[in-house]
């Protein structure tokens, strides 16, 4: 009995740390995988709106490479919030990085979502906070 003790409070006592920096950051694993799902979908029915081959083997390694390389910036904002954000009181820095991160997948997942409806537009959230009033820009259909 004694053991599992023993064994309790040492994992207790290394697991605490990695909780205390996980537990800041799990809204940013929520919102990163619905982003990545909605990127999924909307990228599907862009490719059967361009009548390109669904092959279902690329669309789950793509998602697990997204996944993973989303995980990695999750861990460095943490880590740069952790080192940087605490030492010169930015305790916004980690959702700064995930800002940028994250926009750039929004953009990804509206541009999927207007092709998948056959239209010509483009989405850019960074002019939202580059003070510019048009994210939207509807692109011309060329004549033939």
């Amino acid at each position: 009995m004694d053991e599992r003790n023993v064994i309790g409070g040492i994992t207790t006592a290394a697991l605490s740390g990695c909780i205390e920096f996980l537990e800041p950051l799990r809204w940013f694993f929520l919102l990163g995988l619905i982003l990545i799902l909605a990127d999924l979908r909307f990228g599907i029915s862009a490719a059967k709106i361009r009548k390109e081959q669904v092959r279902t083997s690329r669309a789950i390694r793509r998602t697990i490479n997204k996944i993973i390389d989303y995980l990695c910036w999750i861990f460095t904002a943490g880590a740069l919030g952790a080192t940087f954000g605490v030492s010169f009181g930015i305790t916004t820095l980690p959702a700064l990085v995930m800002l940028v991160v994250y926009g750039i997948e929004i953009n990804s997942c509206f541009a999927n979502y207007f092709e998948a409806k056959g239209k010509k537009i483009k989405v850019n959230i960074f002019k939202f906070f580059a003070k510019k009033s048009d994210i939207i820009e509807v692109e011309e259909e060329e004549t033939k």
